[in-house]
């Protein structure tokens, strides 16, 4: 731990010229302790060191290093790669774009990695950067091409790509890009004509207002938008998939603005009867629609609506092994662990956190839930499982 204040400034302030007694208040702590921490008197636990390096904006280590942190290093991340790409940096305009199908197959491999691999992190900001630039350029391309059919095809493979960038994004804190990516894959979706995706971006676009915090924005855009749906001319059950798909942004933004029964009286009367008669394999526009995904949205009522007995009774009943989705499996599971950590139920919590590091061990360290309900494990279990949550956060990389 630093001997100086965490920001190298005087005794009295910290990062960004702050107080110490406001910095101490917002984490929990006395200032006083805060000025022996900084002083290298004290040792602070883990959830109070975690805390403090989130309300100074300083990674863990660099309050256990010896060695300020040079704030003017910052190397690109996948996430800005990633934006750069969105943002026009890619092949040279004269380069040969690269053909549609070999897009369309691209896109669709980048999709099965996302939604089934237990690195799909990592995989992604390896492969994203180029399959953004290239399908950019190849849109870029085919727009003012005189053949309908492979600009159409083009552009329905760019609509897949924003939507499964959507989500990344979404994912990885980049509300700001995920915003960008859901309306590219609007237009996209207009431009092609196609009724399917422009249901698939309203749902990602949905998504992206859960996220960005403005639920009655998003479930006012998820009924009218599955209003659109039932009258389009699409497959019958990619209309009740994409329909019941939107019923569900509906559901999670009534529960967010905590009205339950309208939740719950909606996930049973619209979503529930569309999921009947869409199988859990189909996938229909990469939401995982089906009567599973249905079953873990009244867990997820439950659980946000604190009322964790029943949440944990509708758990035991959800059979997991019909998703094709790690990502929708992993919240289930973390989401069980949230509803045991609010019963204070340490050691179910931290069994459950242990096998989601088995299955998805990316998305535990990068969930922001995850790592709090590992710190509280910490800090109030007993010896052995607070043991035991150390050796995983220091896995995860909180430490």
């Amino acid at each position: 731990m630093h001997r100086t204040s965490p920001s190298g400034t005087a005794s009295g302030t910290t990062a960004g010229g702050r107080r110490q007694d406001a910095v101490a208040g917002l984490v929990g702590i006395t200032p006083d302790y805060l000025s022996q921490i900084e002083r290298g008197l004290k040792v602070p636990s883990l959830p109070i060191l975690y805390a403090l390096a989130q309300e100074l904006g300083v990674p863990t280590a660099a309050l256990l290093s010896d060695q300020q942190p040079h704030e003017d290093e910052a190397p690109d991340s996948p996430e800005t790669a990633v934006g750069r790409a969105l943002l026009g940096y890619g092949p040279a305009r004269s380069s040969t774009p690269v053909a549609a199908g070999v897009l369309r197959d691209r896109v669709e491999t980048a999709w099965h990695s996302w939604q089934t691999s237990g690195e799909r992190f990592t995989t992604a900001a390896e492969t994203l950067p180029v399959l953004v630039a290239d399908v950019e350029h190849t849109l870029r391309t085919v727009r003012a091409s005189s053949d309908p059919e492979e600009r159409r095809a083009v552009l329905r493979t760019a609509a897949d790509l924003y939507c499964l960038l959507r989500s990344y994004l979404r994912r990885t804190g980049r509300v700001d890009l995920a915003t960008l990516a859901a309306d590219r894959a609007t237009r996209a979706a207009e431009d092609a004509d196609d009724p399917l995706r422009i249901a698939t971006a309203q749902w990602n676009l949905g998504h992206v207002l859960l996220a960005a915090n403005q639920p009655a924005e998003a479930e006012e855009l998820a009924l009218r938008a599955a209003a659109q749906v039932a009258d389009a001319q699409m497959p019958e059950v990619e209309r009740r998939a994409m329909g019941g798909a939107l019923q569900l942004v509906a559901v999670l933004g009534a529960a967010r603005r905590r009205h339950w029964w309208e939740a719950r009286e909606r996930l049973v009367q619209q979503a529930a009867p569309a999921a009947r008669t869409v199988p859990d394999h189909s996938n229909i526009g990469w939401t995982v629609f089906g009567p599973t995904n249905v079953a873990l949205h009244a867990l997820s009522i439950e659980m946000e609506a604190g009322e964790t007995g029943e949440a944990l009774h509708t758990a035991d009943a959800i059979g997991t092994d019909p998703l094709v989705s790690l990502e929708r499996e992993f919240t289930f599971g973390l989401e069980v662990a949230a509803c045991h950590s609010q019963r204070r139920d340490d050691a179910a919590a931290l069994l459950t956190l242990l096998s989601l590091e088995t299955i998805a061990p990316e998305d535990l360290a990068r969930t922001p839930l995850a790592q709090q309900l590992v710190l509280k494990v910490i800090r109030r279990a007993r010896a052995m499982h607070a043991r035991q949550a150390e050796q995983l956060a220091v896995r995860m990389g909180l430490v």
